[in-house]
């Protein structure tokens, strides 16, 4: 059962320390450098989750510390019917790394407020109602956001979800047949049977890969340009969340690159600001976003505080100086090409994934069945996190490695060892 992995985490969140988590209560961070984190026993313990693609450039990074703190000295807030030139040369910088067809910025403070805005761009612009997503997907924390990938029987204690959402399985060639020509061109029949009736507000998807509390299922070489061209024809609009994949995670600065697809509406967050402060971002065409401004009441009290602005700036400039997505691709790689080789005959290893340094590790029953090994898979994660590794638990028998994109290829090789070591161990444990 997909997203069953989640389901278990999510069984046993906790409170500790007054406070409300999520997933269960891991260690208290006492300091952070770089691909390291130090918990209250002063345990060094070496990140590869990267605070799920928030840290991408290492934590604590000197430049955007510095950054963050000439911005204090001058100022903090301005209200948001105002404005501040940091903000504007935030604005400026982003649009310039955008295809040049996304034109306006609309502020937010997280990617749920940068999803939930561009759903109310989407239906205001076109004047229909219903969104497409994909089931299994994570797209942020409000009902709205929740609608588009959940699946209704995960969350019904606050259902009902927003109507008018529908959701498609995400076109994914793992334990199937077929090739991944069939997958798309099923997909594709499928989706313009939906689109065809011209009542489609928008879809919503990331580029090509699920991220967040995901898969990492990697969508066939066409999806993208497939979906856009169909969204075309029918009069959809194209909505592509980037809070995930965007900021060098894939290996292109931002996912969309990996088709030359420009969407209508672009979402981001995460990585902006590199962890710094909490930042969104909405980039739309402006025929689209500049009509709707007042009806989608595109307002955010928090969005874009010129601290955050500050942070996101140098975080982009790192970024584009160093080619951070050069490093991206190059590790991904390396590092699928290694552990297909080294688990290739192990009992439980079912498929290596990923786009750049967004990578996933398939765990299964055995060979022959096949079937995602969740249970196995959370216990490679405890096992791990014994060995000082930090790396999280995915969908579907899954986990997600996704290291700091500064890491080096000596500290990159300790962690594979660790990761590995802690298989074996687990598997030792079980046999």
């Amino acid at each position: 059962m997909r997203f069953l992995g989640i389901m278990i985490v999510l069984m046993i969140s906790m409170i500790k320390n007054n406070i409300t988590y999520y997933s269960p209560w891991e260690f208290t961070v006492q300091r952070a450098e770089g691909c390291y984190l130090w918990d209250q026993n002063d345990r060094k313990i070496l990140d590869f989750s990267s605070g799920w693609n928030v840290t991408n450039l290492g934590w604590n990074h000197p430049e955007i510390a510095e950054a963050m703190i000439t911005q204090i000295k001058k100022n903090v807030y301005v209200p948001m019917e105002t404005g501040e030139e940091i903000q504007y040369e935030y604005a400026q910088a982003l649009l310039r790394a955008l295809p040049k067809e996304l034109n306006v910025i609309s502020r937010t403070v997280s990617g749920t407020e940068a999803n939930e805005q561009a759903i109310k761009i989407a239906r205001a612009a076109t004047g229909r109602k219903m969104i497409i997503g994909f089931y299994d997907t994570y797209h942020g924390q409000s009902i709205g956001d929740i609608s588009i990938g959940y699946r209704p029987e995960y969350v019904t204690k606050i259902a009902p979800l927003v109507p008018q959402f529908s959701q498609l399985n995400y076109p994914s060639t793992f334990l199937t047949k077929k090739s991944e020509r069939e997958t798309l061109d099923d997909f594709f029949t499928v989706l313009e049977d939906i689109l065809k009736n011209k009542d489609v507000a928008a879809l919503v998807t990331e580029p090509g890969i699920i991220t967040g509390f995901g898969s990492a299922y990697v969508a066939p070489k066409g999806f993208l340009s497939g979906v856009r061209k169909l969204t075309e024809q029918y009069g959809t609009l194209l909505i592509l969340d980037e809070v995930g994949t965007g900021f060098s995670r894939t290996g292109k600065l931002f996912g969309m690159e990996h088709e030359n697809v420009v969407p209508d509406i672009a979402t981001f967050a995460k990585a902006i600001a590199n962890g710094g402060a909490a930042i969104g971002a909405v980039a739309a065409r402006r025929e689209i976003i500049e009509p709707t401004t007042r009806d989608a009441v595109l307002v955010s009290t928090l969005g874009w505080s010129p601290v955050a602005c500050a942070a996101a700036l140098a975080t982009l400039r790192v970024h584009l100086r160093d080619k951070m997505w050069e490093q991206s691709a190059q590790k991904g790689n390396w590092v699928m090409k290694i552990l297909s080789k080294r688990l290739h005959d192990h009992p439980k290893f079912g498929e290596v994934r990923g786009m750049g340094l967004e990578i996933g590790v398939v765990f299964v029953n055995n060979k022959h069945e096949m079937k995602p090994d969740t249970g196995f898979a959370d216990e490679v994660v405890r096992r791990a996190f014994k060995n000082n590794l930090l790396i999280k638990l995915g969908d579907e028998g899954s986990i997600q490695l996704m290291p700091p994109l500064i890491i080096s290829q000596e500290i990159l090789e300790e962690g594979l060892k660790l990761f590995i070591q802690s298989i074996e161990e687990v598997y030792e444990l079980s046999s």
